[in-house]
């Protein structure tokens, strides 16, 4: 009980407070640029091409603005999902690194201790994030044009072999959801291929499907 009152009453706030403070920082070094051409140099698109531009992009990839926080949640709590989304690169750096901190170190996802874990994993992750970052931005492009064309083609399998990894990570506490998820991405991916559903869906149905089938199997007492 008291380490739940610390963590709720004194680790959570203070979270809070700075996670609101740099992630308004983050939107505004994200306006900054055309702020700044707006007031300096007086230029503005017009208010079309603002509204075309918001239009298609939200077309793009709208709906992940709200499957990504509510899927992600689970796994990193408060305190990451304030790391994650104001360090970017989510699916396929910060929240594998979360859950092998939380792997390595015993702790279950959704917990306090799995969302400090979690935080501590994707906190190594931004330093080493930004040290790989600046030796790309030096040597990356020498780097890449030494590689072979097959080892710049193997990238291409990175972020599904990182899934994969995932899935069979969080398969092994799960067992008997682990098929049901895994049917239910098999399939929408296969709708997804034959024109039957746009992309989008596959990711929404596979999330909340999943979660209401978990949530209904352990109120039955299955899982």
């Amino acid at each position: 009980m008291e380490k739940n009152k610390e963590y709720n009453g004194v680790y959570l706030p203070y979270i809070i407070r700075w996670g609101k403070i740099t992630g308004w920082l983050g939107v505004l070094l994200s306006f900054g640029p055309a702020i700044a051409l707006y007031l300096f140099y007086g230029l503005l698109p017009p208010a079309s091409a603002i509204l075309t531009g918001f239009v298609s992009i939200a077309g793009a990839v709208g709906v992940i603005w709200f499957i990504e926080p509510i899927s992600y949640f689970p796994i990193i709590g408060v305190p990451g999902t304030y790391m994650a989304f104001i360090t970017g690169n989510i699916s396929n750096l910060r929240i594998p690194c979360a859950t092998v901190a939380q792997n390595v170190a015993g702790v279950e996802a959704g917990t306090d201790e799995g969302a400090i874990i979690a935080t501590l994993g994707m906190a190594v992750s931004v330093l080493v994030n930004i040290v790989i970052l600046a030796l790309g931005v030096f040597a990356g492009t020498q780097i890449l044009a030494a590689l072979p064309k097959s080892v710049l083609d193997a990238f291409n399998f990175l972020l599904p072999a990182l899934f994969g990894a995932i899935f069979v990570q969080f398969a092994v506490s799960k067992p008997k959801l682990a098929p049901i998820a895994l049917a239910i991405g098999l399939i929408f991916s296969f709708l997804v291929m034959k024109g039957l559903v746009p992309s989008y869906v596959t990711t929404l149905i596979s999330v909340f499907g999943t979660m209401f089938i978990g949530v209904n199997m352990s109120k039955k007492g299955i899982i």
